[in-house]
């Protein structure tokens, strides 16, 4: 399961005060979307800052730094991580097929 993304992001459109201190750094928290569809411009989704759950109840504008492009993937998605509150799910192991002549 691999894929390289490019991005870029418009620093002068990251808000400030969503920028938080981490033990190890400044960090602004993103919402990356993958598309199943290129837009027109061969681009397969947005990065914007990350809303919190008010702020998409409030239906707040979101602030787009950007986008992605998937330049490289070996053909297999990412599993979606587990969510709070969400039984983990096991991660798809496949099978060798029984094709043995005995």
């Amino acid at each position: 399961m691999a894929s390289i993304i490019k991005t870029s992001i418009d620093l002068n459109k990251i808000p400030k005060d969503k920028i938080y201190v981490g033990q190890k750094g400044k960090y602004l928290p993103v919402t990356i979307t993958i598309n199943d569809e290129l837009d027109q411009f061969g681009n397969n989704g947005p990065i914007i800052v990350e809303q919190t759950k008010e702020e998409r109840e409030a239906k707040v504008d979101k602030v787009y730094l950007g986008n992605v492009k998937v330049i490289w993937t070996n053909g297999d998605n990412v599993a979606a991580a587990p969510r709070e509150g969400q039984p983990q799910q096991a991660a798809a192991v496949p099978q060798p097929a029984d094709d043995l002549p005995f």
